[in-house]
């Protein structure tokens, strides 16, 4: 199979049913606070991998045809003509390359929870 063909093999062009974007290394509290808004939200999910962490919004391109085909291709935009198949979701699923992934509000929770003793205690106000 080369990189020419195997496109037209792959079932359900996922590589066009997802964006992902590249975002600062969570590190306070305040960072995290700032994730669990973005989760709360429908589609968004949160990895890590060996390149940084990053934010994953499960929602298909406008322009992908029923068949898995490009419905621009002619047209699409540049980021579309530089990415590469030689080695993708065909391939191997991405997800096992994640360190650490949160498909859910409850799922970054539990992680927060767990990395800071305090988490729940900011809120609680003193007597």
């Amino acid at each position: 199979m080369s990189a020419e063909n195997k496109c037209s093999l792959c079932r359900n062009s996922k590589c066009c049913t997802y964006i992902t974007q590249q975002i600062d290394t969570p590190r306070s509290m305040h960072d995290f606070d700032h994730l669990l808004w973005q989760i709360s939200h429908h589609n968004v999910c949160i990895y890590k991998d060996e390149d940084g962490w990053y934010l994953l919004v499960n929602t298909p391109c406008r322009h992908l045809l029923p068949g898995g085909g490009c419905g621009i291709y002619e047209e699409r935009p540049d980021i579309c003509r530089q990415h590469s198949n030689d080695y993708c979701e065909y391939d191997a699923p991405a997800e096992d390359s994640f360190k650490k992934f949160f498909d859910s509000y409850e799922s970054l929770l539990a992680y927060c929870r767990k990395r800071f003793k305090k988490w729940d205690k900011r809120f609680k106000k003193s007597k």
